[in-house]
């Protein structure tokens, strides 16, 4: 039965306990947080004594906060204190309650004894706990940022549920920079009485969720983990990156978290059978629930590659070649005929689609049309944009613009960069078939009008041809696990 995290996600009001005036301070940064991001519910400063905190009342006990005003208590108070705060909190209407304090079961055996004295009281007192030793959470879509860093991530659709704060912040820090952004995350911390498999349940049933993204370091009942994300990951993606996978990482992973190791080749083997989504790297997960969140899923991995650059091309040939879940798509012959209507008589013929410099302003969009509405392609590797934008800049830094015509030329590079990005998405969207675009630029100047264009479509702009090829694996991959038990 899924948990009723909403208090957590959603609360009608949260109470900060252990404010400090000190703005290094845990507390002091979550209230800051919290009256800086736009929640709208109310907002109480606990502190040790009565005064005045970023203009906000602080009160000496929870006593003074009304009944029932309050859903989610945010404690950054030692260990010795806790116990008492649960059960006034409980008092006072408070239903969930998130602990950033640590010295808790990553401490030692005397940590994990008043970590599970916690875990009892929560139990007996009816109330949500999520940590303890967690960085805190955030939900956009009611502006809640309870969290002891930054950034506040984007409204978006990923959720995120991480055994490690720091990589809350990397997904945080990714959905910034890409504006693919999150509906919920938390660090779960010690996850002492609320686990990994809480949130995801409670994602696969949040409306502002389509993809969970989930960092794991061990699990305290592997098999029951397993039996319960089998039942999420047919209505949500869930895309997990696991740490501790050999002896140096386990031993880390152990005075991280207080996490007990899970043998990687059994837990590779539950991913599978259980359609998770495993990704290598922190930056290869956020791309697969990136494309898990903005692309349609595919019905195959026949894949065409288009592109205005020949080398590209022949590197994310090999790419897809080389992908166990990927085909390099012969290139129909229908498809090739009408092509042949398009562009001049040097063009490749073949696939990957090089348009060889003979591309004119409508090309690019009608071939991304034609190619994705057709059924022997299932998805599409864009490649070669971004070109014109770069020529853009360059000459608007020239001493010569915007004089000699070069004003005119500028304003036409930058208008097809444009036009480019959102004929890829507009393709994609209307023929229901993956288009991801993919270049350099995207890292190295993410000004560039197509990067902006890209990022303004909602999706991702790949950093390089082989990004791009991974996570369109990740994404064939889990339409195969999903069809398959159909």
């Amino acid at each position: 039965m899924t948990r009723n995290l909403s208090p957590l996600f959603e609360p009608s009001g949260v109470v900060v306990a252990g404010v400090s005036s000190h703005p290094g301070k845990f507390g002091f940064v979550v209230l800051h947080n919290l009256l800086s991001c736009g929640y709208q519910g109310q907002i109480f400063a606990l502190g040790r004594s009565s005064g005045t905190l970023l203009d906000q009342p602080v009160i000496a006990s929870l006593d003074e906060v009304p009944q029932d005003a309050a859903e989610l208590l945010v404690v950054c108070t030692p260990p010795d204190a806790n116990e008492e705060l649960l059960r006034a909190a409980a008092a006072r209407g408070i239903k969930a309650v998130f602990m950033v304090t640590g010295g808790y079961s990553e401490a030692g055996p005397e940590g994990a004894k008043a970590e599970a004295r916690l875990v009892a009281l929560a139990n007996d007192l009816g109330l949500v706990l999520a940590g303890p030793n967690g960085q805190g959470l955030v939900s956009p879509p009611i502006g809640l940022c309870a969290q002891i860093v930054a950034p506040y991530p984007p409204r978006g659709r990923i959720g995120v549920a991480s055994q490690s704060g720091n990589f809350v912040s990397a997904f945080e820090n990714y959905a910034t920079q890409t504006g693919i952004g999150i509906s919920r995350a938390v660090s779960a911390g010690n996850a002492a009485a609320t686990s990994l498999a809480d949130y995801l349940e409670w994602f696969a049933d949040d409306p502002e969720t389509d993809v969970a993204l989930c960092y794991i370091e061990g699990l305290k009942d592997g098999r029951a983990f397993a039996e319960r994300v089998r039942q999420i990951t047919p209505h949500l993606p869930v895309v997990v990156v696991k740490g501790g996978a050999t002896s140096g990482g386990q031993k880390a992973a152990a005075s991280h978290t207080g996490s007990l190791a899970t043998n990687d080749r059994v837990f590779d083997g539950v991913a599978r059978q259980a359609g998770l989504v495993r990704a290598a790297t922190i930056e290869s997960a956020f791309e697969a629930a990136a494309t898990l969140a903005t692309q349609p899923l595919p019905s195959g991995g026949q894949t065409l590659v288009l592109t205005t650059a020949g080398g590209w091309g022949v590197i994310t040939a090999d790419a897809i070649t080389r992908h166990r879940r990927l085909n390099l798509a012969p290139l129909p012959k229908d498809l090739q005929a009408s092509i042949d209507q398009l562009l001049p008589p040097r063009w490749s013929r073949n696939n990957p689609v090089d348009f060889a410099g003979g591309e004119t302003r409508d090309t690019i969009p009608e071939i991304l049309n034609l190619a994705a509405t057709h059924p022997d392609i299932d998805a599409i590797v864009q490649l070669g944009l971004g070109i014109q934008g770069n020529t853009a800049a360059l000459t608007r830094l020239g001493p010569f613009y915007p004089d000699h015509g070069l004003e005119r030329i500028v304003d036409f590079h930058e208008r097809q960069e444009r036009r480019y990005a959102e004929a890829a998405a507009e393709a994609s969207s209307k023929h229901h078939t993956p288009v991801l675009v993919a270049s350099e630029i995207a890292a190295t100047d993410p000004r560039n009008p197509m990067v902006q264009a890209v990022k303004d479509s909602g999706r991702l702009c790949y950093a390089s041809a082989d990004r791009a090829v991974e996570a369109l694996g990740h994404l064939v991959s889990y339409a195969q696990w999903r069809n398959a038990r159909r």
